[in-house]
C-alpha cells in the first residue's frame, strides 16, 4: 500500500502471476517437475513446492547472511537482483531421466521464483511429449543462502542419438533478472550426462512467534477513533482519510463521524468486519468527493502495537469484489518508507484471483521518497498448494530479525528478504481501499480479521 504516492505496482507486472499462462505443451499429459535439493541423492523433491512433499529432508538450513556486510544506506539501499538461467544439457540414450540446470549468477538477496515448462524439440532429431519424454512443468524456488544451482528433471520415455527438446521459463521469474530463458536438452552418449545437483538446499520454514506477545486483538481489546490513541486504533491514515495519489476512489470512513453510513467497522461472530460500500450521498475530503467507503485501522497512535524486530500475524478472509484492495502492512515509526506489505490484494486488477493469488513487498527510501521496492505477486496454489483465501480464514504473518524478513501464509514460507530497515520501529495497518469507478456491487467488499497478534523481540 502507499502513503502519499502510489501502491505498489507488483500485481501489474505480469498478467500471468504464476498461474494461467499455458505451456507449449499443453495437450500432452504434464509432469510435475523434480527439482532435486537434498544433500544426498535419495531426497529429492518433487511437485510445485520444493520440500513440502519430500518424505525426507535431510539438508540442514543455511544461516548465513550473505549481505551482512552491504551497505543499506539506513534503507534506501538493496542489493542488486541476481539472473536466472537454463543451462542446456545432455542426457545418455536409454536413460530413465534428464537433468537441466537452471542457474542464478551471483547470491541472491531475496526469494526467487519461476516457473518451468518443456517444449518439442524441432527438426530430424526432434523430441515429442508422450512419445519421446514426459511433458514437465513446475516451479523453481531459490530462497536467500540457498545454493546457486537447482536441476529439474525430466522424466524420458525413449531416445536415441541426437534426440532434443527445450526446457524454458513460462515467463519472467521473480525477484530476479531473467537471463538465458531456454536450453536445449540433448541425447548424447559422446559426452558426460548432466548430474542432479546435489547442494543442500533448506525446506520452507514454518511460522513461529518467537516473541513476547505484546498486542491480542479480541472483541474487548480492540477499540478504534477517530484519530487513536494509546489504547485505540485510528480509523484514518496519519495524512488523512483519502489516498487520491494512488488512484483510490473511496474514503476511509468512521462510523462514528459519518454516523449515516453503513457501519465500516462491526464485530461478529467471525471476527471483526470490515466493510467497505457505495455511498447513498457522496461525502468530501480535501475537497474531493468520494461514492465509496473504504475502511482502515492504523496503529499509528498505538505504541502497543508496534515493534521493532518480532512478529506480526493476522488469520481473515479476504474480500472478493472486484475493484476492492485489502492489505496488511507495516509503516516505520519515523515516516514513510520504509514499509513491509504483508499482504495485498489487488482487485482493481483483471487477472487477479482472491482465491489463487498472494503479494508481499518492501519499499524502501527515506523522507516521503522511495527508491526501491521488492516482493512477489505469485499463484500461491501453484508455487505453495495454498488457495481459498475469501472462502474461509487464512493466516499471514511476517517475521522481522535483523539479517532477514520472512513472510508466511498459514504457516508456511512464502517470501523471504534480507532486512534493508536495521534499526527501525514499524506500525501496523489493516484496510480495505476502493479502486473502481463501476457499480461495486459483485461478491462481498468486506474483509473479516479473526485474530491479530503482535510479538516484539
Amino acid at each position: 500500500m502507499r502513503i502519499l504516492i502510489s501502491r505498489p505496482l507488483a500485481g501489474a507486472l505480469s498478467l500471468c502471476a504464476l498461474g494461467g499462462c499455458a505451456g507449449d505443451d499443453s495437450s500432452s499429459t504434464t509432469t510435475q517437475g523434480t527439482v532435486v535439493v537434498a544433500e544426498t541423492a535419495t531426497t529429492a523433491v518433487a511437485g510445485p513446492v520444493q520440500s513440502a512433499l519430500a518424505t525426507t529432508v535431510t539438508a540442514a538450513a543455511t544461516t548465513a547472511n550473505a549481505f551482512a556486510s552491504f551497505d543499506f544506506a539506513k534503507g534506501t539501499k538493496l542489493p542488486d537482483k541476481a539472473t536466472l538461467s537454463v543451462g542446456a544439457a545432455t542426457y545418455l540414450p536409454g536413460a530413465s531421466v534428464a537433468y537441466v540446470p537452471v542457474t542464478l549468477d551471483r547470491a541472491t538477496p531475496n526469494t526467487v521464483i519461476a516457473r518451468y515448462t518443456t517444449v518439442n524439440g524441432s527438426g530430424a532429431t526432434k523430441s515429442i511429449s508422450g512419445v519421446h519424454y514426459s511433458a514437465t512443468s513446475g516451479v523453481i524456488i531459490f530462497r536467500p543462502n540457498d545454493p546457486l544451482k537447482q536441476t529439474v528433471a525430466v522424466p524420458i520415455l525413449s531416445s536415441v542419438q541426437g534426440q532434443q527438446f527445450s526446457l524454458k521459463f513460462s515467463e519472467a521469474p521473480w525477484g530476479a533478472n531473467q537471463g538465458t530463458a531456454s536450453a536445449t536438452v540433448t541425447a548424447d552418449a559422446n559426452v558426460t550426462a548432466t548430474p542432479a545437483s546435489t547442494s543442500g538446499f533448506r525446506a520452507p520454514r514454518t511460522f513461529q512467534a518467537k516473541g513476547t506477545l505484546q498486542f491480542d486483538m479480541t472483541k474487548t481489546s480492540m477499540h478504534w477513533s477517530d484519530a487513536g490513541h494509546a489504547g485505540a486504533w485510528s480509523t484514518k491514515l496519519p495524512n488523512g482519510r483519502s489516498q487520491p495519489a494512488n488512484g483510490e476512489t473511496g474514503m476511509y470512513l468512521d462510523g462514528y463521524v459519518y454516523p449515516g453510513i453503513e457501519a465500516p467497522l462491526r464485530y461478529t461472530d467471525e471476527g471483526l468486519v470490515m466493510h467497505t460500500q457505495v455511498l447513498k450521498t457522496p461525502l468530501s475530503w480535501a475537497g474531493v468527493a468520494y461514492n465509496y467507503g473504504s475502511v482502515v485501522l492504523s496503529g499509528h497512535n498505538t505504541p502497543v502495537t508496534q515493534i521493532g524486530y518480532g512478529q506480526y500475524e493476522w488469520v481473515a478472509k479476504m474480500p472478493n469484489r472486484r475493484g476492492s484492495w485489502p492489505a496488511f502492512w507495516l509503516i516505520s515509526t519515523s515516516g514513510w518508507p520504509p514499509e513491509i506489505d504483508v499482504y495485498e490484494g489487488f482487485g482493481y486488477q483483471s487477472y487477479w484471483d482472491f482465491d489463487r493469488h498472494i503479494s508481499s513487498t518492501i519499499h524502501g527510501g527515506a523522507n516521503a521518497v522511495r527508491t526501491f521496492q521488492r516482493g512477489t505477486n505469485i499463484q500461491a496454489e501453484q508455487a505453495y498448494l495454498l488457495k481459498g483465501f475469501s472462502q474461509g480464514f487464512h493466516s499471514f504473518a511476517v517475521d522481522i530479525q535483523s539479517d532477514y524478513i520472512t513472510w508466511f501464509v498459514d504457516g508456511m514460507e512464502t517470501y523471504q528478504s534480507v532486512n534493508p530497515f536495521k534499526g527501525f520501529r514499524f506500525y501496523p495497518i489493516m484496510d480495505v481501499a476502493v479502486k473502481t469507478t463501476g457499480a461495486y456491487d459483485d461478491g462481498s467488499g468486506d474483509m473479516i480479521v479473526k485474530s491479530f497478534k503482535a510479538y516484539a523481540q
